[in-house]
């Protein structure tokens, strides 16, 4: 199967060689875990590695606060843009989903303009001021995201989480169903420390790495690390090594 690299290190061998082409994936964690990075990543290493031009969706940010923290990894966004290669479009979500919603509209336009491969949505959280109904605004993201689809875009949509640390308590997780892939970021504190976890945790179409693997954000960009070691309840924010957890299981004190 051909696949789009994300060309983020250790990510494309836990996708199995990268993303299924023409896909939707929902990159979700706190405040800080990296998501909008990973999603810069993915748009960035399109460019300049596999020649994809790539679409910069946002409902927060300026561009030039992309520029400026693109600079910060070594990614010249500004170039890439003068290049016709990179389109950051400032948006809202109730124009964007009436945009995907009709043919001929402003997105599809400027994706055929520039032959844009990938697209960043950043972040889908901003749809959830559309409505109260959590039925409705799956109906909403599903709609947006088979737009994304029909434009043959592979696409990253980032997500906040409202736990900083494990899970967090009537937390829809309706959105994880409308799309192909799930990727997790969470915050774990171990031995004193705080660390960074990622797991994908489905991968529709296609098998996946099931490892929870650690994760740094350096000078330039994001890079996977091996998989937590002997421990347990990685992803609920309170992870238990392995023989702990077996004696409060199976022995009798």
């Amino acid at each position: 199967m051909d696949r789009i690299k994300t060309g983020v290190p250790g990510l494309d061998n836990m996708l199995y060689g990268g993303l299924v082409p023409k896909t939707a994936t929902l990159v979700e964690g706190a405040p800080g875990t990296g998501k909008t990075t990973l999603g810069m990543q993915f748009i960035y290493n399109g460019i300049v590695k596999y020649n994809e031009p790539g679409l910069i969706l946002t409902f927060e940010q300026f561009p030039q606060q992309y520029y400026q923290s693109a600079e910060s990894f070594g990614w010249d966004f500004r170039r890439l843009e003068d290049e016709g290669k990179l389109k950051i479009i400032m948006t809202s979500p109730e124009v964007s989903r009436l945009e995907m919603e009709r043919t001929e509209g402003s997105i599809e336009k400027e994706a055929r303009a520039m032959n844009a491969r990938r697209i960043l949505i950043d972040s889908l959280s901003h749809f959830e001021r559309l409505t109260d109904d959590p039925v409705e605004l799956r109906q909403v993201v599903y709609g947006f995201v088979n737009g994304l689809k029909r434009e043959h875009l592979t696409a990253i949509l980032t997500r906040e989480s409202p736990a900083l640390l494990g899970e967090s308590e009537n937390y829809d997780e309706g959105m994880a169903f409308l799309v192909d892939t799930y990727i997790l970021l969470r915050y774990v504190e171990m031995e004193s420390r705080i660390r960074k976890a990622m797991l994908v945790l489905k991968m529709r179409g296609s098998n996946h790495d099931k490892d929870i693997r650690q994760f740094s954000i350096s000078g330039s960009g994001i890079e996977v690390q091996s998989r937590f070691e002997g421990h347990e309840g990685i992803m609920t924010g309170s992870p238990r090594r392995m023989a702990e957890s077996f004696m409060q299981a199976f022995v009798r004190r």
